[in-house]
């Protein structure tokens, strides 16, 4: 195995090791990254895997992150003259995993690109330079020699539109870029440790495959037919091996619960123009978290009769403002946007957004023909005018929490009256305190009124708090984040209550009118409130529209001594 380090922060290294006959992985490990993608909050870094199989040809499987840009091609010079390769396999664009293609080229422009027809077209907007290419699709083969014969396996939106999987035949080695992949990083190549890794697999699963968990299964499904798989390589984490029927069964049972929802929200977006990838990503997550499937479409190759089905069909709809000219598709996207308004209904519901390409199509006129439609519109316009940050991209996932609530209020409500009246009535005695949950991380920072709270542990001192999993302060309890328990008092609750349980606008400042005085972790402590704690999160179990957040308690005090906790009494078990 060769390492090699960067002394200054963030900690970058890189590690190399045969994984297979004539089978090597370039694994390019980013131990300190703590954001990714549509600012998805890291635990454990991640890594930017590589691969190099050599036949009687020599395939590289991706590249990897420009800021590793002099590590990896050392590393790779020490492998192989870069003249002595033969083709580079591009899984996707993604700058993750293609951004050192360019460089790649520059050194060996003999090397001949393998990838799809979309990725072709993208990587021509990006690397600006003539290259020798072959266009694949399902079913095309690309034999190295030595047995070594590539078949690949198109796998559209998982998560981007350009995405192909390459299997070789040989070693029965699947390569799947973001699929089956999660960002974990540590010095074990292979998935081992089955404990550690399953929080951030299926983390990551929620984050980027979820919303596409029509393409999983379809995806999944050709995979059926290349034969035994012994190895997945995955373009972030550790390698599948060791777990690796269990681990693709919980993507296809996880992306079966996803689709079997009766409402679907479609989302269209425009991939690769402004960040309107990432914009559509965080709010198909804000949807997904309510229980509602979500439907991803590119209007940059969109077929139009598929367009068409969605847009009738769907209960919501969601646009990522397209460009009017100049950009390879708009004016495919234009059509589509005119299928779109001659196939929604009034019974449906909207939502819009502009991704700061510079050349938007404007979301006003839309906006007024869906409302002269009939269409209900959920959450105000987003307009991106500059770089988004951590806040766009948490006010776009609440955007989406708040249109998946909105298109599942008949489901819930049914759930609701699903109950035996006296077991609804019985489970409704149990009775609850009131507290007010704050968090802050970096720039952003929520709130959440809760009664499903309790001591759970006298060393360490720990508490348990079951929260929704549409709720938008979920976001910033994830394992290692910190926030404050504030107790509620018996005699001055009402104030405080009434205003964390209305309806905010996404992105809205929930602490606006309310005093408040920052806590030693950062978050909030509520003036008004009897106590609070100052908690971090430990671990957390997943329930079916719940999470239950064990977190242990750091500091704590009393503000009133003379004052009595609220106490929370329901009629009712099924809902709040």
């Amino acid at each position: 195995m060769v390492m090699l380090a960067e002394k200054a922060q963030p900690r970058l290294t890189i590690a190399t090791e045969a994984i297979a006959e004539n089978t090597q992985t370039i694994r390019c490990l980013d131990w300190d990254r703590d954001r990714f993608d549509i600012e998805f909050g890291l635990q454990n870094g991640t890594t930017y895997n590589s691969f190099l199989i050599r036949g009687e040809k020599t395939a590289l499987v991706d590249t990897s992150h420009a800021k590793f840009r002099e590590q990896y091609l050392a590393i790779l010079k020490g492998l192989i003259d870069p003249q002595e390769i033969d083709y580079l396999i591009i899984s996707h664009t993604e700058p993750d995993h293609s951004g050192l293609v360019k460089d790649l080229l520059e050194l060996a422009p003999q090397i001949t690109v393998v990838a799809s027809k979309v990725a072709i077209q993208f990587l021509e907007g990006f690397i600006h330079r003539s290259f020798e290419r072959i266009q694949v699709k399902s079913g095309d083969t690309l034999d190295l020699g030595n047995g070594h014969v590539i078949e690949f396996v198109s796998a559209p939106n998982l998560h981007w539109p350009d995405t192909i999987l390459s299997y070789d035949r040989k070693t029965q080695t699947l390569y799947t870029c973001d699929v089956f992949g999660m960002h974990y990083c540590s010095d074990h190549t292979y998935d081992e440790n089955l404990k550690a890794i399953e929080a951030d697999y299926h983390f990551y699963y929620e984050c980027l495959m979820a919303p596409n968990a029509r393409s999983v299964l379809g995806a999944i499904k050709r995979m059926e037919t290349l034969g035994e798989i012994t190895t997945i390589c995955t373009g972030h984490g550790p390698l599948l091996r060791h777990n690796l029927q269990e681990l693709v069964r919980r993507y296809q049972t996880w992306s079966e619960t996803q689709t079997q929802g009766e409402t679907t929200v479609a989302v269209f977006y425009f991939s690769d123009y402004g960040y309107s990838d990432r914009l559509s990503q965080a709010i198909a997550h804000g949807i997904t978290k309510t229980g509602v499937a979500v439907e991803m479409l590119d209007l940059r190759t969109a077929d139009i009769y598929e367009v068409r089905e969605l847009a009738s069909e769907a209960a919501g709809i969601v646009i990522g403002s397209p460009p009017i000219s100049g950009v390879v598709g708009a004016d495919i996207a234009e059509a589509a946007i005119g299928t779109i308004k001659a196939s929604v209904n009034k019974k449906q519901v909207f939502g819009l957004f502009e991704s700061g390409g510079g050349n938007d199509l404007s979301i006003y006129p839309l906006q007024n023909d869906f409302k002269e439609l009939g269409l209900k519109q959920i959450f105000p316009n987003i307009q991106i005018k500059e770089v988004p940050t951590e806040a766009t991209y948490q006010q776009c996932d609440e955007a989406g929490t708040d249109i998946g609530q909105q298109v599942g209020l008949k489901k819930a409500i049914k759930q609701m009256k699903s109950l035996d009246s006296e077991l609804d009535k019985a489970l409704g005695r149990i009775s609850g305190g009131l507290y007010i949950i704050t968090a802050k991380k970096g720039d952003l920072n929520s709130a959440m009124l809760a009664s499903w709270v309790s001591q759970a542990s006298f060393e360490p001192l720990g508490i348990t708090i079951a929260v929704a999993k549409d709720r938008a302060i979920e976001a910033l309890m994830q394992v290692g984040d910190t926030f404050v328990l504030n107790v509620l008092a018996e005699d001055n609750y009402q104030g405080l209550m009434k205003h964390f349980l209305k309806r905010f606008a996404p992105g809205a400042d929930r602490f606006a009118g309310v005093k408040t005085q920052p806590a030693k972790n950062g978050s909030p402590i509520l003036s008004e409130a009897v106590a609070y704690l100052e908690c971090e999160v430990a671990t957390r179990m997943d329930l079916s529209d719940h999470w239950i957040v064990y977190a242990t308690v750091d500091d704590g005090r009393v503000s009133n001594p003379d004052a009595s906790p609220a106490v929370h009494h329901r009629k009712v078990g099924n809902h709040y």
